[in-house]
């Protein structure tokens, strides 16, 4: 998941807005909205993926690598050092992700290349798998904080998570209306989240997983 319950008690969520068990579960949901909107997932996860071959010596692959620990193809296994790839952490200058084999090809097949390793779009931090991109994170809690009820008509934290959605105001003499916010990317429908996460979206053109 890519924030914690600690996350969001520091941004001001007290218990009584919502206990631990609570954020969890909120922190997850928002954890698989990001998942599914930007086509990516940010974290390591470790996962077998198997795709058609191609006829060449590279292969596409909807999600980001950090490290290919087995490659088989037509169920044949792949000596490590013929293996490379283009992945994570993700570094300035990333198109996309793929594998490569430095000899021969991934023949011609219908899910006969299997490639088993750790997948997961990161940014460095001095480790091997790098790390979630703060920007995520960020994106993560604000969708847990806008889910979250408000308490009471004072409350003025909820009020300012929720202030986006504002498009009329009136009091007993006088209203006055907004424009309806512009939107980035219609992923969520919350402007501001949209506009992380249409910074992380996968291109259209490399398909999904």
């Amino acid at each position: 998941m890519y924030a914690t319950a600690q996350d969001l008690r520091d941004e001001g969520v007290t218990t009584h807005e919502a206990s631990d068990t609570r954020l969890i579960a909120l922190i997850a949901e928002a954890t698989d909205t990001i998942d599914r909107v930007t086509g990516w997932f940010f974290e390591p996860r470790v996962r077998t993926l198997r795709l058609d071959g191609r006829g060449t010596p590279y292969l596409s692959v909807p999600w980001v690598p950090l490290l290919i620990d087995r490659v088989s193809v037509d169920d044949h296994l792949v000596d490590s050092a013929d293996v490379r790839w283009v992945g994570a952490p993700v570094e300035p200058g990333f198109i996309e992700p793929r594998v490569e084999l430095r000899a021969g090809l991934f023949t011609r097949g219908d899910g006969n290349v299997a490639l088993q390793g750790t997948w997961g779009y990161t940014e460095p931090d001095g480790s091997p798998f790098g790390h979630t991109p703060l920007a995520i994170r960020r994106a993560c809690m604000l969708l847990v904080m806008r889910a979250l009820p408000k308490l009471t008509d004072h409350d003025l934290v909820s009020d300012a998570r929720s202030a986006w959605r504002t498009l009329e105001q009136r009091t007993r003499d006088q209203s006055f209306s907004l424009s309806k916010p512009v939107q980035r990317a219609d992923l969520t429908g919350d402007p501001e989240v949209d506009t992380i996460l249409s910074r992380y979206a996968r291109p259209i053109a490399l398909g999904a997983a």
